[in-house]
């Protein structure tokens, strides 16, 4: 339905550019200025110079649809790619990605979905630095309120970059303003738990299992909490309670193979 709303549009557009041309074409060859009429030439230099005007300004205007219909299709080549990365895992396509989305945005800055294509291959090609670069370029174009995908995507990027007094404010942010958004949670959780602070970080996996009791990084987050604080039981206790909820057999596989791990720590005995 987007694509053909872009489509009509500008097509719209292309015709109106065509029929408005026409009518002044045709305004200005029946046209007779005031005190020359005795003097042809000098009407035609006048009719000459509107010409070139009505030309200059239909080739501005044939000039902005066509940035338009090429910025449109950078950007659903961009997002093509990236569909066909987060499907087959294969990082082939994500050069070509970020060039689409940043020729995207090259020829229409204005435009926030084609920010986003290029924030996402940003991400996916792990340029987290230069994705936050362009926060402030998201807060101008969003009226300085970021879209709750926009927010957790610069909530990772600081996270990963250890930049942890940035990550905490986006997600009391997106979990004041959606209590049931589960990801801030663990992105929260995760910030909390690497920098050792692991009351907070048992907190707030707590708090988003009491509302998603299935939300699986929330799980191995809470288990790892107890388990680098030094309660391993309490950890496997946290993977052994799992059983209770209906997981899918990938999680629980990940589940009963971090469990051996931690088993295996346990009973561990350095060698003499």
């Amino acid at each position: 339905m987007e694509t053909l709303k872009f489509i009509f549009w500008e097509a719209m557009k292309t015709l109106s550019l065509v029929l408005v041309a026409l009518l002044a074409v045709k305004s200005i060859s029946g046209l007779k200025p005031a005190g020359l009429e005795s003097h042809r030439g000098a009407g035609a230099w006048v009719r000459g110079v509107l010409y070139a005007i009505t030309l200059a300004l239909g080739v501005l205007g044939a000039r902005g649809i066509g940035k338009d219909l090429a910025a449109r299709f950078y950007y659903w080549g961009c997002q093509d790619d990236l569909a066909r990365y987060e499907t087959s895992g294969s990082p082939a396509g994500l050069t070509t990605a970020y060039a689409k989305g940043r020729r995207a945005v090259e020829l229409r800055p204005g435009n926030l979905r084609y920010w986003r294509a290029l924030s996402r291959s940003k991400f996916a090609e792990q340029q987290f630095a230069s994705m936050l670069d362009d926060h402030a370029v998201f807060e101008a174009l969003s009226d300085g309120r970021l879209e709750e995908e926009d927010a957790l995507r610069f909530a990772f990027a600081h996270l990963f970059l250890a930049q942890y007094d940035q990550v905490i404010p986006l997600t009391q942010q997106l979990i004041r303003e959606n209590r049931y958004y589960a990801e801030p949670y663990v992105v929260e959780g995760t910030a909390f738990l690497d920098q050792k602070k692991y009351h907070e970080a048992e907190r707030t996996f707590l708090e988003v299992l009491q509302i998603f009791p299935t939300q699986e990084d929330a799980v191995r987050g809470l288990a790892r909490v107890y388990f680098v604080s030094g309660d391993r039981t309490r950890a496997l206790k946290v993977l052994d309670e799992t059983s209770k909820f209906p997981f899918p057999p990938g999680p629980r596989q990940r589940f009963q193979d971090l469990k051996e791990l931690y088993s295996e720590q346990v009973t561990a005995r350095p060698s003499s």
